[in-house]
């Protein structure tokens, strides 16, 4: 009987957005708009990045792979929401459920663990300017991106396998709109004391930890700054960090709220509104923030697009 009920669960319902049944249309229209843009923003960053010479520097080839690391986690998402807020039936079978957690869970440790590369990096440009070409050369760009994404991948592996390993045995109503891990732990019918420390470790590794090394970063790069006798060069060797502060800011916020949070310290409208800035608002902010705010990328953009003209036109 105990291995019988252990196979009920086939599928399970998303119910995230059933507190909105007026509003789904107008959701979809929203959301579908913000994915479009997040899409064709991303793959314009990763482009321009490619197209330009001048962007071939580590900082950059780092934001390129974020920005393609964020395309992938859209997509494991958004899609699926989407389809879910104009049917009625809003199910993801077990083995979707399974994929979906592990890959959005793999490219979510990938970034936090690029963002803290990507702040190593802005370290050694401006605290070791003189050997920042030697330190940071293409091989070791190369490995710090393997490594984050091997050590997030790896993480997302564990936590997948503690929960799907647990017993769901009804009901199948999954209080969110996409698998995620809070709330499949709430409809297992088992407990693993241990698996649930493992998960708690590796969320706390991902985002304390990362954010910590950022913060680091940050603090021997501000020590350095205020070291510099001119006003312009201060603000010359900041404006090269603030875009990618304002992304540390609002990823490791969210993810620290929806991962770190107390148990049962939101409701549903909560959680659904702060995983809604997470997983759409977020991928969107890069490069929205990268192209506004930083000059060399602004250049490659305008040169990107004054050579789609003039192949256009001929």
């Amino acid at each position: 009987m105990g291995r019988e009920n252990h196979t009920i669960v086939t599928e399970f319902i998303l119910v995230g957005f059933s507190s909105f049944p007026d509003l789904q249309v107008m959701l979809f229209l929203v959301f579908s708009l913000m994915f479009l843009v997040t899409l064709m923003a991303n793959i314009i960053i990763i482009t321009a990045i490619r197209l330009n010479r001048s962007l071939h520097i580590p900082m950059y080839f780092f934001l390129s792979i974020l920005s393609f690391s964020e395309i992938c986690y859209s997509l494991v998402i958004i899609p699926n929401m989407l389809a879910n807020l104009l049917r009625e039936k809003t199910t993801i079978s077990f083995i979707g459920c399974v994929t979906q957690m592990f890959l959005f869970l793999g490219f979510a440790c990938t970034n936090c663990m690029l963002l803290a590369v990507m702040g190593y990096d802005r370290y050694v440009s401006i605290c070791k300017p003189l050997r920042y070409q030697i330190l940071m050369n293409q091989r070791l760009c190369i490995k710090l991106v393997a490594c984050s994404a091997t050590t997030g991948f790896l993480f997302s592996t564990s936590e997948t396998i503690i929960i799907f390993t647990l017993p769901f045995c009804g009901p199948n109503k999954l209080k969110h709109f996409f698998c995620d891990l809070s709330p499949l732990l709430e409809l297992a019918c088992g407990r693993n004391y241990i698996g649930e420390i493992v998960i708690t470790i590796i969320c706390v590794l991902v985002v304390i930890c990362s954010f910590l090394f950022i913060l680091l970063s940050y603090i021997l790069i501000a020590n350095t700054v205020l070291k510099i006798p001119t006003m312009a060069g201060k603000r010359k060797a900041f404006s090269t960090c603030a875009s990618h502060l304002i992304v540390v800011i609002v990823h490791f916020g969210c993810a620290s709220i929806i991962y770190l949070r107390p148990k049962s310290s939101y409701t549903l409208d909560q959680t659904i509104f702060i995983s809604v800035s997470y997983t759409m608002v977020t991928p969107l902010l890069n490069p929205l923030v990268y192209s506004l705010r930083n000059k060399d990328v602004q250049i490659a953009l305008k040169k990107s697009l004054g050579k789609s003209s003039c192949t256009l036109r001929m």
